[in-house]
């Protein structure tokens, strides 16, 4: 190959300029992503291990009234009261075993405060209405020991909830004490793993721990980097030489 073909067939400077126009920004981009997943990586882990000691601390008495429920955060609690079976809330696809049913959220009416809210836990699709688990529906006094859990927040796919139809996708906290009559707590009380008599609603339904995916993120954001990197390296370094060597051989 002639020296002029080789010349032609080499990136030119006009094409070096865009080369690195595109790819050094992207490398910086593709750097940020990796870092702040990394960033993300080391926040999630602390919250996590914060929740884990604060479910696994001793179990106390809810305050009477708590009007900053952040201290009490995934801390085990009993409380005594009564529930209001009769203003029955159900949380909506909801997962236990594999299987889609609801959380059912109870007003809780306590003797030495004001009224909670409680998940009692999961219970079938079968099972939604409360003729169907007669023997969980205690009544009279009753020493609940729970979680204390912070309200929820909709997702970008969660559906609007339904209060018209008694049906709730996720744990709006005011809609709800609205929906039992109830002074609007910011948080709830997450019932425990305790058998309940019939075996229904099954406690214990609280994710303690965050789900967390970021070091996959942080593999791929920092691996598309090196790649980017290395042809861009392999790209600016071609020269003529090399295209008259591939021709020779």
């Amino acid at each position: 190959m002639s020296d002029d073909r080789a010349r032609r067939r080499a990136p030119s400077d006009r094409a070096r300029r865009r080369a690195t126009w595109f790819a050094i920004p992207g490398i910086i981009v593709l750097l940020a992503l990796g870092s702040w997943q990394v960033h993300r990586l080391m926040w999630k882990t602390d919250l996590n291990e914060e929740r884990r000691a604060q479910f696994q601390a001793e179990a106390v008495m809810l305050p009477a009234e708590l009007d900053d429920p952040t201290p009490y955060a995934y801390r085990r609690v009993w409380l005594e009261g009564q529930f209001r079976h009769e203003a029955e809330m159900f949380l909506a696809a909801r997962t236990f075993d594999r299987r889609v049913g609801y959380q059912i959220i109870t007003p809780f009416e306590r003797a030495d405060g004001p009224a909670v809210l409680v998940n009692r836990g999961w219970v079938p699709l079968d099972n939604k209405e409360p003729e169907t688990r007669l023997g969980g529906q205690i009544q009279g006094t009753y020493r609940l020991e729970g979680v204390v859990v912070p309200g929820g927040r909709a997702g970008w796919f969660t559906p609007d909830n339904e209060p018209e139809n008694n049906i709730w996708f996720w744990t709006d906290t005011e809609a709800l004490a609205v929906e039992a009559g109830i002074l609007a707590p910011s948080f709830l009380v997450d019932a425990g793993p305790a058998p309940n008599p019939g075996g229904l609603p099954i406690g214990g339904q609280t994710k303690v721990e965050l789900r967390s995916e970021h070091m996959q993120y942080i593999v791929i954001w920092y691996a598309l980097a090196i790649g980017l990197a290395v042809i861009y390296a392999i790209y600016m370094r071609r020269g003529p030489r090399e295209y008259e060597d591939e021709d020779a051989a």
